[in-house]
């Protein structure tokens, strides 16, 4: 009898499909490794019976032990699957941006899961990454896999998902695309494939708000580059172990709203129903391949996921729609705005004020006279931005102690606004303005840094 004994021994040997319509205009051989085959429809299947084998070898957990892990909700389906079969119990952090759908499959699998929010620092103690890190020191018998850092996710992947590629493409591959976020995917599939072959080109494919590309392009680490996105699964504002840099000879970034676009063309036109960073991945691939491919090459895309997870977001028309990525949109974005604001008036493009930490309070205060606005981003010498300044902070100062006038705007100063992407709609931007952040910042496509204020939003809403 030819049969399984049990789930997990399904996992792997995902087949290659040829990508022909979303192509056309394109060389070479462009093949999507669809790794929702796996049976829990995801790339992370691999990485989750990898890591809980290895820490079992290692002493690490025991019969009847808590599986604990801070996932985009893949590598959760996969530890619940390999928790079943083993017969482990699973606790799982999510942050507040990922699919309903996926938080949904994990309690259906018997996991508990806790969301967490998403707009706070990785150290903060509310972040899924501090949540899943205190339970772990907790519980008893408890394992925190921890795929950004644990190494047994890049050698799933260069045990498995290389050697799988090398045999299906006969060792013709020329060219490997993946999404990076805890980097394993690509950094261990690409390692064999470079053993294998020295001139295989890996191509990493990251989001705007996500500090990897900038990274390898300048070995700093630039906490500007971090702010919210819609896309799941991948970009970081943290530099994982599983990313060898190394191994990665080129970074894409992909906006929400391309990779959306894709996902869905995907479906409809390749009969491929993938997640939204699988378009993610074949947008990036595609636009680097349109420059650099031959006749002759051969390049493999890996698309992590399905797209049931996303059946209430990017596969929702009305969703789409609010969210500014279907041209019928009922929501303005932070592009419409920037493009609003830099037009008004003349076609020059509107320049950010900012302050000096140095100047005193009262400087400040004369600048923003001079400009009638009521808040500005505050710069150092090199022009990074370190803190933010609104006429209501100097006031509250002010009636607190006149004296003031004359200390720095670094000694008064708030935290800097926060960053958000250029694809984020009116609902989404208005959500993110507070008590604590009176403004937001964006980059344009041309990294120039222009800043979105509540009556930014209100004339986007009015006009």
């Amino acid at each position: 009898m030819n049969y399984h004994a049990s789930i997990v021994d399904t996992i792997g040997n995902t087949p290659l499909v040829k990508l022909n319509k979303v192509t056309r205009g394109i060389q070479g051989t462009i093949l999507a490794k669809v790794e929702y085959f796996n049976p829990g429809n995801s790339v992370k299947d691999r990485i989750a019976i990898r890591m809980i084998e290895d820490a079992e070898a290692r002493g690490i957990i025991k019969p009847g032990g808590t599986i604990i892990e801070g996932t985009s909700g893949n590598t959760g389906m996969g530890l619940a699957l390999a928790a079943i079969g083993k017969g482990y119990k699973c606790i799982f952090t999510m942050a507040d941006k990922q699919s309903k759908e996926k938080i949904d499959i994990l309690r259906a699998v018997g996991a508990e899961v806790i969301v967490c929010p998403t707009n706070v620092s990785p150290d903060d103690p509310r972040s899924y990454y501090s949540v899943a890190k205190r339970l772990n020191r907790e519980i008893p018998n408890s394992l925190y896999p921890n795929q950004y850092d644990n190494l047994s996710n890049a050698a799933a992947h260069y045990d498995t998902t290389g050697p799988e590629i090398w045999r299906d493409t006969d060792g013709r591959i020329t060219h490997l695309a993946a999404g990076v976020g805890t980097g394993g995917t690509l950094c261990g599939t690409a390692k064999f494939l470079k053993e294998k072959n020295p001139d295989v080109v890996s191509v990493g494919i990251d989001t705007y708000g996500s500090v990897f590309k900038k990274y390898k392009e300048t070995g700093v680490f630039d906490e500007g580059e971090i702010y919210p996105y819609l896309t799941e699964g991948i970009g970081e504002d943290i530099l994982p172990q599983n990313v060898d840099f190394s191994l990665i000879d080129q970074f894409v970034k992909v906006t929400d709203k391309d990779a959306a676009i894709m996902a869905r063309r995907l479906s409809r036109e390749e009969g491929l129903f993938v997640g939204w960073s699988c378009g993610s991945a074949v947008h990036g691939a595609l636009e680097w391949a349109r420059d650099h491919l031959t006749a002759d090459d051969v390049m493999v895309i890996i698309l992590p996921d399905h797209g049931t997870r996303y059946l209430a977001k990017i596969y929702n028309d009305v969703w789409m729609k609010d969210h500014g990525f279907l041209e019928d949109r009922t929501f303005k974005t932070a592009r419409d705005i920037i493009h609003s604001k830099s037009h008004r008036g003349g076609e020059q493009p509107s320049m950010l004020t900012t302050l000096g930490k140095s100047v005193t309070i009262a400087q400040a205060i004369q600048v923003l006279n001079r400009h009638s606005i009521s808040q500005l981003p505050v710069v150092d010498e090199n022009d990074h931005i370190v803190g933010s300044l609104t006429d209501s902070t100097i006031l509250n100062k002010l009636i607190e102690d006149p004296s003031i006038k004359d200390r720095t705007v670094e000694e008064v100063m708030d935290k800097p606004f926060k960053f958000v992407g250029l694809d984020n709609t009116v609902d989404v931007l208005s959500s993110l303005i507070d008590r604590e952040n009176k403004a937001l910042l964006v980059r344009d496509e041309k990294e120039q840094v222009h800043i979105i204020t509540q009556a930014d939003l209100l004339a986007a809403m009015t006009v």
